[in-house]
């Protein structure tokens, strides 16, 4: 079994610049992360997977049976002041980043709270902030960010979605896993956008295996 470091997100503190915010280090310890990079599927192209439409060890699919759990739930809506306990989850997996992506933009007003967990080793692309996720105080400027998360070494990064909640990054090309989930407003607003990705990862399969 995989550990997650509950007492040190229930530790970490909600920052508000630019956008209320947390940033959990290390959310899944060195070993543990160890374990789940090796469970991880080898995706080679950009664009979210549902977790139900990609194989698994079962390390990796532990993990996202705690990123849908309770526990995880229960302390982001205590952190932000937050009813979800009715909210529909969707988990979705990115393994690559092109050029096309990192564009300043704000989440899918269907998603109310959007929760990233960076599963990469520190490498020297993210040394040069390449694929650092910025939290930008507005929607013009990339180099004009309150916070810069690496995308490395567990970390978690929740933010409540709204009209302001800007964040983008620096163009990196490569093998770049997230998990994100996302508390939805609506069920059928979950259907919609998991059913967007799975059409998606449904036609990359069909391209590879053309």
């Amino acid at each position: 079994m995989i550990d997650i470091d509950y007492a040190r997100l229930d530790a970490t503190p909600v920052a508000n610049d630019p956008f209320p915010h947390l940033v959990v280090a290390d959310f899944v310890p060195p070993a543990s992360l160890d374990a789940v990079l090796a469970d991880l599927p080898p995706l080679g192209k950009r664009g979210s997977f549902p977790i139900d439409a990609i194989k698994l060890g079962p390390n990796a699919a532990a993990l996202m049976q705690a990123m849908e759990g309770p526990r995880l739930r229960e302390a982001i809506a205590t952190k932000f002041g937050l009813d979800l306990a009715d909210a529909p989850t969707m988990v979705t997996l990115r393994g690559w980043t092109t050029e096309r992506d990192g564009n300043i933009h704000c989440d899918s007003t269907a998603k109310r709270v959007t929760v990233l967990l960076y599963l990469n080793k520190q490498g020297d692309a993210w040394d040069r902030q390449e694929g650092c996720l910025r939290l930008l105080r507005g929607p013009n400027d990339l180099e004009d960010f309150a916070v810069e998360v690496p995308p490395v070494n567990g970390t978690l990064l929740v933010f409540p979605n709204g009209p302001t909640t800007w964040h983008g990054h620096r163009r990196f090309t490569g093998q770049r896993y997230s998990v994100q989930l996302n508390y939805m407003t609506t069920d059928e607003k979950a259907r919609s956008e998991l059913r967007r990705h799975r059409l998606s990862a449904f036609m990359k399969r069909l391209t590879r295996a053309a």
